[in-house]
């Protein structure tokens, strides 16, 4: 099966292509912004016509595409979310080559849901901020294609690999220092909200799943269950062996969620997404704009993706059309995130 792998850079991206190249039944082909792609394609700027040049020398089976960004204004999201897979999808029609597409969506695509609720895919979406308004029109686009097309509704990635800046990686963050300094008490706050963690190597194999699959339309892929941050937080304290006390605070107006009592810079990206020097951040999944507080005005959401204080996945879609289930605990991602936020300097 040749698969053509847009944005393979990325969070998920790096780990959908590493997922893909154990399997001996796979080409791939990864195209992406940075030097370890295959071919170097900026999917924001590239034109249909080039890129169906591209799909007609592959002829690829199946296109993936993890390709995006997470933070910037509605424009510059609007680009690189929604324009960027109008042209995927036009070049797919142009080429003529029947690959079936697998485009990475996101929770933030549903926005708020009531506390105690499960998130069907026949939810009505409402996104609560620019990022998954872009986000949900590239959903649309796809649904509205007329191609083999099925689009994965990943709800909050973490593992190896988790930003720095996200809530999880700046959780770690702040416990490493509070470790290095020999502090007794961690100050968190903005631990109540509850997300549906999802271990980015259970969505790698989502992906699989979907491109030899027959499902079409959306799928969401989350574990089923919430799990407040605080709770996170505890099991990360266990895992990193931090002895103290971990102390909740209040947010205080125009200050991070998950401000720890020490500087822990505003995060550049959100969970699912990979670092990038510009508002493009090719491989991503669940995440909002800029964080809470990084324009220095008052928190509206105490989490950084415009979904409030819950967020949990119905996955009976993905356990019946695509044979998929989680498998990795949520202890095992963060003694992960852990591990790596140790060894930063």
């Amino acid at each position: 099966m040749r698969v053509l792998l847009l944005g393979s850079g990325g969070y998920l991206g790096r780990y959908v292509a590493e997922h893909l190249l154990a399997d001996p039944a796979v080409q791939l082909t990864a195209l992406g912004r940075g030097d370890d792609a295959d071919v170097r394609f900026d999917l924001s700027n590239g034109s249909p016509g080039a890129l169906t040049r591209f799909l007609n020398a592959v002829h690829p089976g199946v296109v993936i595409n993890c390709a995006g960004a997470t933070r910037g204004g509605a424009r510059e999201l609007t680009r690189h979310n929604t324009v960027a897979v109008a042209t995927v999808c036009e070049s797919l029609r142009r080429s003529g080559c029947g690959a079936r597409l697998v485009q990475i969506g996101c929770s933030s695509e549903y926005g708020p849901s009531q506390p105690g609720s499960s998130t069907a895919e026949d939810a009505v979406p409402r996104p609560g901020g620019p990022y998954g308004v872009s986000k949900l029109a590239a959903t649309e686009l796809v649904l509205g294609s007329g191609l083999d097309a099925v689009v994965l509704r990943v709800f909050s990635p973490v593992g190896p690999g988790t930003p720095a800046g996200s809530p999880l990686g700046r959780l770690a963050e702040a416990m490493r220092r509070a470790m290095q300094s020999g502090d007794s008490e961690l100050k968190l706050s903005g631990l109540g909200v509850q997300r549906d963690f999802v271990d980015v190597r259970d969505v790698a194999r989502a992906v699989h799943a979907a491109s030899l699959s027959a499902a079409q339309g959306v799928v969401n892929i989350g574990t089923g269950r919430a799990v407040r941050l605080r709770e996170a937080a505890s099991v990360l304290a266990r895992v990193a062996g931090f002895g103290g006390t971990l102390h909740e605070v209040d947010v205080p107006p125009g200050r991070n969620p998950l401000h720890p009592g020490v500087h822990i810079p505003a995060p550049a990206h959100a969970p699912g997404h990979a670092p990038a020097p510009t508002p493009h951040a090719p491989g991503h999944a669940p995440g909002h704009g800029p964080g809470p507080g990084e324009h220095g005005g008052a928190t509206a959401y105490p989490y950084p993706d415009g979904c409030g204080s819950w967020q949990q996945a119905d996955v009976r879609t993905a356990r019946d059309r695509l044979g998929w289930r989680s498998r990795i605990p949520l202890e095992e991602s963060l003694a992960d995130i852990w591990m790596e936020a140790a060894c930063r300097i």
